[in-house]
Parts: structure tokens; C-alpha cells; sequence
């Protein structure tokens, strides 16, 4: 689907970017350029391919799945305007 100069003009208008209507070919061009490449991507076949994490093959890190309050409750709380029983004291804002 190629990009023509009205959609140029739409997209600039949705991304706040402000065109001279000299820049309008040109970008149109560029952007069905990038369009021109995702669809050879698209013909790539990655079936076989496994996800990775890096190009360079490596474990993930794992740690225990262990559930901790972390044991600094009063320190977290400490900088706090107000506290009470380990939570933050806020105003009340909706009545």
C-alpha cells in the first residue's frame, strides 16, 4: 500500500511535526521505502528460529520465586509526612 502525499500530510498532522510542502514528496518516497523493506521482512521465514535473550547464546538469570516484604518497611517509611501501622497517610481526595 504506497504512501501518498495527503497521508504525509495526515500522519504529520497526527505527530505534531510541522512540514514544508517542499518536505512532502520526499518524505512520501522515504516512507515507502520503510514500508518496501517491512514487507520483505515479511517473507523471511522465522519458524525455525528460537527467541533469545542476546546474540550471544547465555541462561537466563533465575532467582527464587520467594514472596518477602522486604523486611525495611520502617526505613521505607521513615522520609514519610505521615505513617501509620507501615503505610503512607494521604489526604483524602474523593468524598
Amino acid at each position: 500500500m504506497p504512501v501518498d502525499q495527503a497521508t504525509v500530510r495526515r500522519i504529520a498532522h497526527l505527530a505534531r511535526i510541522k512540514l514544508e510542502e517542499a518536505e512532502v514528496p520526499d518524505l512520501a518516497g522515504e516512507l515507502n521505502a520503510i514500508l518496501a523493506f517491512v514487507e520483505e521482512l515479511a517473507g523471511v521465514a522465522v519458524d525455525s528460529v528460537e527467541p533469545m535473550t542476546s546474540v550471544m547464546p547465555m541462561r537466563m538469570k533465575e532467582r527464587p520465586d520467594v514472596v518477602t516484604d522486604g523486611g525495611i518497611a520502617d526505613e521505607i517509611v521513615a522520609n514519610a509526612p505521615a505513617a501509620e501501622d507501615h503505610y503512607f497517610v494521604v489526604p483524602k481526595v474523593v468524598e
